[in-house]
């Protein structure tokens, strides 16, 4: 039996100040639990019902001394839960954060979020960056957090797989000499862009798009021809479509000859 101090404080994870106070993060869906587990993620705790099936290779739910998993009953996980209807399993993962390496921007392509606050765009555009390969993803600080479970959800395990980095993007990009190139609606066709093997792809906010800031680094303006009445793309589908045509023109690295 889980105390009532315990449930609290896991109850508690849902608020980004008690996340970065305890440096804790929550994941509650069973298939993105299961994902991160299989991209290799040591979850500090890990809170299971008997009727939780867990991937191969990781033990059952158990209520003796293992540290992972641990058996609750269904009541547990409600009063723990983050969300109205709870699922079968909830995992507690450390957050952990890394300074980008100087120099790292020139070593391949990489995707920038500018002020991308909506969390299900944020986890998509991660989902994108490791469909497409890119090296590592950037954040301004003004993103939705990378740690809420919501980001986590709509990443599945590309939250595991991409390097990410929350930093100041005007400072970052300014100290790079590799191309940054930013989507905006009255950018050069991205259809006709060279193939480049460094560069940063820079994705504004659906509302406002690219920061002043953060304009003031970018090299070439980029955008998607527009053929119909839609007045916007989803920043994910514009990142997505950008990302492809720049794929497609280079290799990833481990597939070069």
């Amino acid at each position: 039996m889980l105390t009532k101090a315990q449930l609290s404080r896991l109850r508690a994870l849902r608020e980004k100040k008690n996340r970065e106070a305890e440096g804790l993060y929550v994941v509650e869906n069973p298939k993105v639990v299961a994902e991160l587990l299989n991209a290799g993620v040591q979850f500090a705790e890990l809170y299971a019902t008997a009727t939780w099936t867990p991937p191969p290779g990781l033990p059952a739910p158990s209520s003796g001394p293992t540290p992972t998993p641990t058996l609750i009953t269904p009541d547990e996980l409600a009063r723990m839960s983050h969300f109205p209807t709870p699922s079968e399993v909830f995992a507690v993962g450390r957050i952990a954060r890394a300074d980008l390496p100087e120099g790292a921007l020139g070593d391949g392509l990489t995707l920038a979020l500018d002020g991308i606050q909506d969390p299900g765009n944020v986890g998509t555009l991660l989902r994108v960056a490791d469909w497409f390969a890119f090296d590592r993803v950037l954040l301004s600080p003004d993103c939705a957090d990378l740690f809420s479970q919501k980001v986590i959800n709509a990443s599945m395990g590309s939250f595991a797989r991409v390097k990410t980095y929350t930093l100041d993007l005007p400072t970052a990009l300014a100290s790079d000499c590799v191309p940054v190139l930013g989507c905006d609606l009255g950018g050069d066709d991205v259809h006709a862009l060279p193939a480049v093997t460094n560069a940063v792809v820079v994705i504004g906010s659906e509302g406002r798009g690219l920061s002043p800031a953060v304009r003031d680094t970018v090299t070439r303006f980029i955008t998607i021809p527009k053929y119909g009445a839609a007045e916007s793309l989803n920043a994910g589908v514009a990142a997505a479509i950008v990302c492809d045509n720049l794929r497609r023109r280079t290799p990833r690295k481990d597939i070069m000859t």
